[in-house]
């Protein structure tokens, strides 16, 4: 949708998504046409719904099979006339938009079922693209991958040299279920648990069976660095490739299965091995106060002291 929306003659307008999903049945109308201060409970302000904010732009309406009957023959009525009402208002505004539309169901069955509109959907149909999912489309998965790897190291700011070789066979291999949306939720939450100048391991992608409340994940240290992939390292365009001091090989070797209270405590010592026990570097790269920080080493100290045997004095 953002592909066509570039290359639009609208490119330079907005470009406005809605989740259709995500939004409940009684906020929908609100969300799509906007509302007037003290249209419904809760309305303390006027607001512009999703169509204006879009005007002259392009508006995406994600899993638009999920809208009640009721919204669909208002949708109709901006397709068709370009115009709208705002909740509690009687004045017509007009608005100009692109409209792209997608789901995952097969509108034309929901049309036989009566669960959506005929009419409606003949004029969502205008330019029709299937894509197929992404298991049909191997080709693209670790495309998709070194794109969503680099995004989330950036965004996180997580410098990691990219994928291991096993890694990048095991995404190749799954079925994908979810589709693009699995892919980029696999990779953000790789990206984040991979100590940095490490590289992704599978047990890190949680592709494989994992006990309920557990996570799957490498030795966080002392474990030998795994065999990269020879033509498919993926490196952040701002993140240096070589591991900082203390830090070679932290991220490999055999996996095991932690409770999420010991994968954080492996995260933060890594982190904090990561940048030679600055104890300030490491609270900012993890979000977390000094405080924060402090407590929890404390914590882990009396643990491991709590935990060691006592042996008898000679």
């Amino acid at each position: 949708a953002r592909s066509i929306f570039k290359n639009s003659t609208r490119s330079k307008q907005s470009f406005i998504t809605v989740n259709c999903a995500a939004i409940p049945d009684n906020l929908v109308e609100s969300e799509f046409f906007g509302h007037e201060k003290g249209a419904f409970t809760g309305a303390v302000s006027r607001r512009e719904g999703r169509f204006e904010l879009a005007h002259n732009g392009t508006i995406l309406l994600d899993e638009i099979s999920e809208i009640s009957p009721v919204v669909q023959s208002k949708l109709l009525r901006v397709l068709q006339e370009r115009e709208l009402e705002r909740v509690g208002s009687s004045r017509t505004i007009k608005v100009d938009s692109r409209v792209i539309a997608t789901t995952n169901r097969d509108l034309a069955q929901s049309v036989e079922k009566k669960e959506f509109r005929q009419d409606l959907y003949f004029r969502l149909n205008v330019v029709p693209i299937y894509v197929p999912p992404l298991r049909d489309r191997r080709s693209d998965i670790l495309l998709l991958a070194e794109t969503f790897m680099r995004r989330y190291a950036k965004k996180h700011g997580c410098p990691i040299c990219g994928f291991s070789k096993s890694s990048l066979e095991v995404m190749q291999e799954h079925s994908w279920p979810g589709n693009i949306r699995e892919l980029q939720n696999v990779v953000e939450r790789a990206v984040i648990l991979t100590p940095e100048g490490g590289y992704i391991e599978p047990g890190l992608l949680g592709l494989t069976q994992m006990s309920s409340g557990q996570i799957l994940i490498p030795a966080a240290h002392g474990q030998q660095s795994p065999e990269p992939a020879s033509s498919n390292i993926f490196t952040p365009d701002d993140a240096s490739t070589h591991p900082p001091a203390g830090q070679a090989g932290s991220v490999l070797g055999k996996e095991e299965i932690l409770p999420l209270s010991e994968l954080e405590k492996n995260h933060i010592l890594a982190s904090l091995d990561a940048f030679d026990q600055n104890r300030t570097k490491t609270a900012k790269h993890l979000g977390i106060s000094i405080r924060t920080l402090r407590n929890k080493l404390n914590e882990y100290q009396k643990s491991d002291q709590n935990s060691s045997p006592i042996e008898d004095s000679p």
